[in-house]
């Protein structure tokens, strides 16, 4: 599960083309540290702002550069998550992470007039470690709970080099992860064949657009639970909705209220899920989890501050 960093360009400085291959790296672990795209670029922003202030004799200095890059990264993010639980205590409504696009669908702005794919070195590489259920997990974890997981067990670094990033013992990190592992396990619901998400996805689309209540209640478990988040900034349910029946009604009172809305079939953290337009623009991305044949959860992004890899100008 680990995330390879990309090959190297040839730069006139020698050096240079490790230093800033490690982008894509940096913004993979990240993302999966911070749930938000945004944050993660911030964080590897400011990893590359501290390097450049060094000397060129302080970092030639320096073994390993790329270690140095993740460490320092690592030590930012950990600082965000822990004044994000703060920030996420003031937060309007449900706070989801930001959802992301399947490679094609991903728009970074335009130029001459169409809309161009982004520097690959800024996408996420979509993996299990990606999807939301995933990720809304990790938001349950303690900052050095969830710095330890994702190091080790999915970047695979080494408990030792763990510690000197956590600021703990190699024994004390095993233990965070043990732990973080344990939230994963118990939260962690049967794998579905993405075939058969999909038909479930498209089948639950179908019955939305036909407003059909009875399919949806059919296409949801008993116990099903949907979260938006509006951020405050636009309409959403400020808590969860939960029962199959009360969310297909939430939908079907959605429907009536939006008349023009126009379901669309897309990857969303790399496993299916719709993407919501309105005159063309995107503003809501929605996430599933599927057992037993069924939709367990559904996240609905609606926080046009999420939005930003899914629409064509960077707004919504």
């Amino acid at each position: 599960m680990s995330t390879p960093t990309e090959p190297g360009h040839d730069r006139s400085e020698p050096g240079l083309s490790a230093i800033v291959d490690e982008r894509r790296h940096l913004i993979n672990l990240a993302y999966r540290l911070l749930g938000s795209l945004a944050e993660a670029e911030d964080a590897v922003q400011e990893t590359y702002a501290r390097w450049y202030a060094m000397s060129r004799q302080q970092q030639e200095t320096i073994e390993s550069p790329g270690a140095w890059l993740t460490t320092v990264a690592s030590r930012i993010c950990l600082d965000v998550l822990g004044s994000a639980r703060v920030r996420r205590e003031r937060y309007v409504g449900e706070w989801i992470p930001e959802p992301l696009p399947d490679r094609t669908e991903w728009i970074s702005g335009r130029a001459g007039g169409r809309a161009e794919p982004a520097d690959p070195a800024d996408r996420v590489t979509l993996d299990e470690s990606v999807n939301m259920a995933f990720l809304v997990v990790l938001e349950s974890m303690t900052p050095a709970e969830r710095v330890a997981f994702i190091l080790h067990d999915v970047f695979r670094y080494p408990f030792a080099e763990v510690a000197e990033i956590v600021g703990r013992t190699p024994a004390a990190c095993r233990q965070l992860a043990s732990s973080a592992r344990r939230r994963i396990r118990a939260a962690q619901a049967p794998a579905v064949p993405t075939a058969g998400q999909a038909a479930l996805v498209r089948h639950f689309k179908e019955a939305w657009e036909a407003r059909d209540i009875a399919a949806l209640v059919d296409l949801l478990d008993p116990d099903a639970t949907m979260t938006a988040d509006g951020g405050g900034l636009v309409g959403a349910v400020l808590r969860p909705v939960e029962g199959s029946v009360r969310i297909a009604q939430y939908l079907i009172h959605i429907a009536g209220k939006a008349p023009g809305l126009t379901l669309l079939e897309r990857m969303v953290n790399g496993r299916p899920g719709l993407v919501a337009q309105y005159a063309g623009v995107t503003v809501t991305v929605a996430a599933f989890s599927l057992t037993g044949g069924r939709i367990t959860h559904i996240w609905a992004v609606r926080n046009p501050e999420k939005l930003r890899p899914w629409t064509e100008n960077g707004q919504c």
